[in-house]
């Protein structure tokens, strides 16, 4: 069983060029699995035992989206073995995923971006980092991911965009408006100058967003930093770096942007994710309605 989770994970990681954080998923949700059946061979897993860890699963209550991508992890794992000729019939064909409930996005309003991108104190250099690292988040609509992995060669602020790997290793180009652009000058003179304080003489860091040690931020930094900033503006402190994407394709449909543009400049493989934001958008024209209209009420 253990070789042929790891063959699993090798194909996951070489031929399906997914994430480290994917793969750790996929092995911690089919080691469970495997823990669950308490089988030796994935041949001796049963369509009967397939659906008894599924209802399992439902007792140990477990959300349903991580319910769903359990289940997902165990039918990709037993169809692989399927191809390689190790099974002969995928025993988890049958399960079916739970109804997912339908949220909407957390975004923020033009107005809280406009109060939130103006809290950075811009006389230090870590609040000039901060104030580029919240104008590239929701100038380009970045992953937070996207947004730490950006290295200084990945820029191009003379045209305004950048390459930035995203999901699956895929490059995609981004683009900055003007005072993301004005951000981003400004922190890279001050990252220069950091950094011959931090290590005169040495080869220079090739991260673009880096902490007070002179390495590369990590995405939970980025989270730290927002939750500060979010509380001195007096905004939602449930937003995350990922709702300022939200609030990058939210804004861009509500000022008339094409959907396939936006599904572009988001990285998203399929037209569906993207049109999330347009039931967001949607749903703002109706309550506007619902308020404003005399026989709406």
């Amino acid at each position: 069983m253990d070789e042929a989770l790891a063959e699993f994970l090798r194909h996951l990681a070489l031929e399906k060029n997914a994430s480290a954080l994917t793969v750790k998923s996929y092995r911690e949700d089919l080691t469970q699995a495997i823990t669950y059946w308490q089988a030796k061979q994935p041949g001796q897993v049963t369509t009967r035992q397939a659906r008894a860890f599924a209802a399992w699963l439902h007792d140990q209550g477990y959300s349903k989206a991580t319910i769903a991508r359990r289940i997902a992890a165990v039918r990709s794992w037993f169809k692989f073995l399927c191809r390689q000729g190790l099974l002969d019939a995928n025993p988890a064909d049958g399960l079916r995923n739970p109804r997912q409930e339908k949220k909407l996005p957390r975004f923020l309003t033009e107005e809280g971006l406009a109060k939130l991108l103006q809290t950075p104190k811009t006389g230090t250099w870590s609040g000039q980092r901060d104030q580029a690292i919240l104008e590239g988040l929701y100038s380009a609509g970045l992953r937070v991911s996207e947004l730490t992995g950006l290295n200084v060669g990945d820029l191009d602020l003379e045209s305004g965009s950048a390459i930035v790997r995203g999901k699956g290793k895929k490059e995609r180009l981004v683009f900055f408006g003007p005072d993301a652009v004005q951000a981003l000058w400004r922190w890279l003179a001050s990252r220069e100058r950091k950094l011959a304080q931090k290590s005169p003489g040495r080869k220079p860091a090739e991260a673009l967003f880096l902490n007070k040690n002179g390495t590369r931020l990590t995405s939970r930094s980025v989270g730290r930093l927002l939750e500060k900033y979010l509380a001195l503006a007096g905004l939602d402190p449930k937003a995350s770096p990922h709702s300022l994407r939200h609030s990058f394709a939210t804004h861009l449909l509500d000022h008339g942007a094409d959907i396939r543009s936006v599904q572009e400049l988001l990285g998203h493989r399929s037209l569906g994710t993207t049109q999330v934001y347009t039931h967001v958008t949607t749903k703002r024209l109706k309550d506007s309605y619902d308020k404003a209209h005399p026989r709406a009420k």
